[in-house]
């Protein structure tokens, strides 16, 4: 695979599976946009791609606030032109009983999952058009497909992009575009080092590989997705769970 030549933003690109596929990328050729709200992590980053080898800049944007993300959206197409590859990988939630929850968390979850990558995919949208070609990957969560215990609104926000990822993709194939969605299952990742270890363990149990993923291993797949080798698929939900959820 190649992406020599590609500008690709990678949001949540500081640490866990943003950070796996910001390496993928670079390593595959593109100059990568390391985008996150933690400005030391994204720094670092974009310094240890460079340091590999490849070529990467820190671009700072809170997915959750959208003057942020206009000003991202402006600074990367001035700097930059129309952007390759979108990766809206930035996600978070927490694990407790819905009724627990508040409407504040609730409007954090869903601002970070769901309207935050569908702000700056409208914001980035249009130069794609223009150019006639793009490739968009939304990092959803087999918590959206399926549904999840504790995580009720975390999985209502994925679900929401995957119906997202899909919709769009029939809107935009006109203009060769390609819309997809990679769905993880539990991986090792620091949001998954704050759910309670005997969760953590009961999870691996279920898994039929008996383990939880590498976030490397999710980047792979949202790889394959970035490359020309996907240029016939769009609209396409692809699960890496372990086996965990097999359902179509």
């Amino acid at each position: 695979m190649t992406l020599k030549d590609k500008i690709a933003i990678v949001t949540g690109a500081a640490s866990g599976i943003g950070a796996a596929t910001a390496k993928e990328l670079a390593e595959a050729g593109a100059t990568v946009i390391v985008a996150d709200v933690q400005k030391d992590k994204g720094e670092a980053q974009a310094a240890a791609l460079r340091d590999a080898g490849g070529k990467a800049h820190y671009l700072h944007v809170d997915m959750t606030d959208a003057q942020s993300i206009a000003a991202f959206a402006d600074a990367v197409q001035t700097r930059f032109g129309a952007p390759d590859v979108l990766v809206n990988g930035a996600g978070w939630g927490t694990t407790h009983p819905f009724w627990e929850g508040t409407p504040e968390l609730w409007d954090k979850i869903i601002g970070l999952n769901f309207i935050g990558p569908m702000r700056l995919t409208k914001a980035l949208l249009p130069a794609m058009i223009r150019r006639g070609s793009g490739k968009i990957v939304n990092i959803a969560s087999d918590a959206g497909r399926v549904g999840s215990l504790g995580e009720t609104v975390y999985a209502g926000s994925k679900g929401g992009l995957i119906a997202f990822t899909k919709s769009l993709a029939r809107e935009v194939a006109r203009y060769q575009i390609c819309v997809n969605c990679v769905c993880p299952g539990p991986t090792d990742t620091p949001l998954m080092a704050a759910v309670p270890e005997k969760v953590t363990e009961a999870l691996k149990k279920a898994i039929p590989f008996r383990r939880l993923g590498r976030p490397e291993e999710v980047a792979d797949a949202v790889l394959f997705f970035c490359d020309d080798t996907a240029s016939y698929a769009t609209g396409q939900v692809l699960s890496v769970s372990g086996g965990l959820t097999m359902a179509g």
